[in-house]
């Protein structure tokens, strides 16, 4: 019995229902340093309710978390982030989100299992974080492009800058977006299919 007093559990809304005509799904994560927007690309991207695992953050992450260009942020992805987007009638995309605090990067290994490729979201107000996340996707060899996440303050600097910078090889794609917008984090996961597409053609990808 449920707290409302019902003998039954409440079941998903119709809207989560995976359309009937789905034939294939594609795992992808959403990576990069504390703070960066993953949480807000999931959500702001997924048609359906995502779900989030975000806990208030505490005195305990003083020192320990770099919270840098976020002061205000009062909440923290702890496990992960999962929404999903349809790209066509057939093919649904799956959306995992990683916790960006290094003391959680523990929980990484389960959400790569699978995984087709990934985005890793950059914030240029601090590149050096993006270092050892591309470091770790670049060990289990999974694919990536890059997405440079756009804040108010942040400095903007060309493309072919940010990949010296990012030390990113000549074929990894690199896209400006604003997670906040449906449309641009949409174009930010094209952009990653239509990569792993072009690896797919040329045998790169196993």
């Amino acid at each position: 019995m449920d707290f409302n007093g019902s003998d039954t559990l409440p079941g998903p809304r119709t809207e989560d229902h995976l359309p009937h005509t789905a034939q294939a799904a594609v795992k992808l994560v959403i990576v990069g340093g504390f703070g960066v927007g993953k949480t807000t690309m999931v959500g702001s991207v997924s048609e359906i309710r995502p779900l989030t695992t975000e806990e208030t953050m505490t005195q305990a992450g003083i020192g320990v978390d770099d919270n840098y260009g976020s002061d205000s942020k009062t909440a923290t992805t702890v496990a992960m982030d999962f929404g999903r987007i349809s790209i066509t009638d057939k093919l649904v995309l799956y959306l995992f989100g990683t916790p960006g605090q290094e003391r959680f990067w523990f929980l990484w290994n389960g959400l790569f299992e699978g995984a087709l490729g990934a985005v890793v979201l950059v914030d240029t107000r601090r590149l050096e974080v993006s270092f050892d996340v591309m470091g770790r996707l670049e060990e289990r060899g999974v694919p990536f492009v890059v997405a440079v996440n756009s804040f108010p303050d942040g400095p903007r600097y060309p493309v072919e800058e940010l990949r010296t910078a990012l030390d990113l090889a000549p074929d990894i794609p690199i896209i400006e977006c604003d997670v906040r917008r449906r449309a641009s984090s949409k174009d930010v996961l094209m952009t990653l299919m239509r990569f792993l597409h072009s690896l797919a053609m040329s045998g790169a990808l196993t």
